[in-house]
């Protein structure tokens, strides 16, 4: 097996010793599982709120090429903080064969594994948004007095903006600039010519050039959040002269790009054609009448590169009958049981570093009292005191991994647990990212026929079968006036629905 490490800190607070860490866990890891590490991919004062981060991108694009099968990472909120950045992501990457591994997570590779695995990117969204609510009270206040929260100004003692005459006439230039006819991508070529760094101490861009000529702060708007004050700290840009900028801009705006077709596609990566093992991918077409109609269809049978017959079918007929199917079973209570019954005897069973360190320590203390207590006898030999010396070190060495194990790994409650599983009963069915949120975390892979589906959830459920009619039955009682017509979907024949067990 060949990996690479993604290490990654968020803020200026941390230092350069939280990615040596990182790399030094996950490189201990690799070595113990017999892991050839390739490279390291390191983002340093990026948020994994965001998937806007250089090395994170590279690492994904490079996953294209084949070169290694595993990403390492210290804990899984180092890869994404948000459940739709790593379920999307992760689906990418499987399409490439690699796959995303904590080093101080023992998580399975069984179906109850990817529900243990949503609960710790869970318990890690919830950390950052109860975290992020925390630091926006206190930017609040600092922003009702004009109190600096960040950005390129020179701040005073108390906290408030003065210009800086360093970097001012550059920003003032770059308007003028703009408003003379230069474009965004002359400007910043300008800009890097002249050494002027952003705000992160980088190279422009053409997107933070965007940013600059777009930011109100520089003709003295104060503004955080819904907090806005105008002319509440020194002005860089005349008024008359960014609303000219402005003007231009949205004169100048290209339409936004489209999203690719996929992203509407809640099954994609899910769905597969029971008949020859491929992708079933997100397709649209447009009928005499202009209406425009989607569906999923086999890879095979789209690049007509085998002789599999699958049959297109419906998109939202499909994508509504597995979410009202996945959502009848978590509105079960003892479906909800099972699975906090299950996560819990998983992490009492996959704790098994600890033990382990702990079972060593209490060896080193063991020869170390021995040792001792031959010394204390008289029997002392030239190799008792480099032996005494090498056991100190391999118990504080346990010392450490041991109080490293239990902060990297904190219990979760059962409590929280079943919380965290009652919150996809609140979703709403209608919105695209609550689909997609309970797709992700509970459908292992669906295998569509033209008579048949087989369904494969993570969690015990055994076998129903239910007929088309009855689908559709239970679809119109769910949301009355779906549309249901599908090109390729069964007639009026049983529809098998199996469940994988944990």
């Amino acid at each position: 097996m060949t990996a690479v490490i993604y290490a990654r800190y968020s803020s200026d607070s941390q230092r350069e010793e939280s990615i040596e860490g990182q790399i030094r866990e996950c490189t201990a890891f690799a070595e113990k599982n017999g892991i050839t590490i390739l490279r390291h991919y390191i983002d340093r004062a990026f948020s994994a709120k965001t998937d806007n981060r250089p090395e994170f991108q590279a690492m994904i694009k490079d996953s294209g090429k084949k070169l290694f099968d595993m990403i390492i990472v210290w804990k899984l909120d180092r890869f994404a903080r948000n459940r739709y950045d790593s379920a999307r992501y992760k689906a990418a990457l499987k399409k490439n064969g690699v796959k995303v591994v904590s080093a101080t997570e023992v998580i399975s590779e069984g179906a109850e594994g990817i529900i243990l695995e949503s609960v710790l990117e869970g318990y890690a969204e919830y950390y950052s948004a109860d975290l992020s609510e925390k630091v926006i009270r206190g930017m609040t206040d600092n922003a009702l007095k004009c109190k600096f929260n960040g950005g390129t100004y020179v701040i005073d003692s108390e906290q408030h903006f003065q210009i800086d005459p360093l970097t001012a006439p550059y920003v003032l230039e770059a308007f003028k600039k703009y408003d003379a006819g230069y474009t965004m991508t002359a400007i910043r070529d300008w800009l890097n010519e002249k050494g002027v760094k952003n705000t992160r101490g980088q190279a422009f861009s053409y997107n933070s050039i965007q940013h600059l000529l777009n930011n109100r702060r520089y003709m003295g708007e104060f503004r955080y959040r819904d907090t806005v004050i105008p002319d509440g700290i020194p002005a860089i840009v005349p008024k008359d002269l960014f609303e000219r900028v402005q003007e231009k801009l949205a004169k100048n705006k290209k339409a936004p790009a489209r999203h690719k077709a996929e992203d509407d596609y809640l099954l994609t990566t899910k769905l597969f054609c029971g008949y020859c093992g491929s992708y079933m991918c997100g397709e649209s077409g447009t009928s005499h009448t202009g209406k425009v109609h989607h569906y999923y269809k086999c890879a095979t049978v789209k690049k007509k590169r085998g002789d599999c017959h699958k049959k297109p079918v419906n998109k939202q007929f499909i994508e509504d009958f597995i979410v009202h199917e996945t959502m009848k079973e978590i509105r079960d209570d003892k479906v909800i049981r099972a699975i906090v019954s299950t996560v819990m005897d998983l992490q009492e069973r996959e704790n098994t570093q600890l033990p382990l360190y702990e079972q060593q320590l209490k060896e080193a203390e063991t020869g170390i009292n021995n040792l001792l207590n031959a010394i204390q006898q008289g029997i002392l030999t030239p190799s008792t005191k480099s032996r005494l010396e090498e056991l100190e070190a391999a118990k504080e060495d346990l010392e450490v991994r041991i109080a490293n194990e239990k902060m990297a790994k904190p219990k979760l409650a059962a409590e929280f647990v079943t919380m965290w599983l009652e919150r996809f009963r609140k979703l709403d069915m209608r919105k695209k990212e609550h689909r997609q949120q309970l797709i992700d975390t509970f459908v292992n892979s669906v295998y569509l026929f033209d008579d048949k589906l087989t369904l494969h959830i993570n969690y015990k459920d055994g076998t129903k079968t239910v007929t088309f009619d009855e689908m559709k039955a239970a679809l119109d009682e769910q949301a009355a006036g779906s549309d249901l017509d599908c090109r390729g979907a069964p007639a009026s024949k049983p529809c098998s629905l199996t469940g994988c067990g944990l």
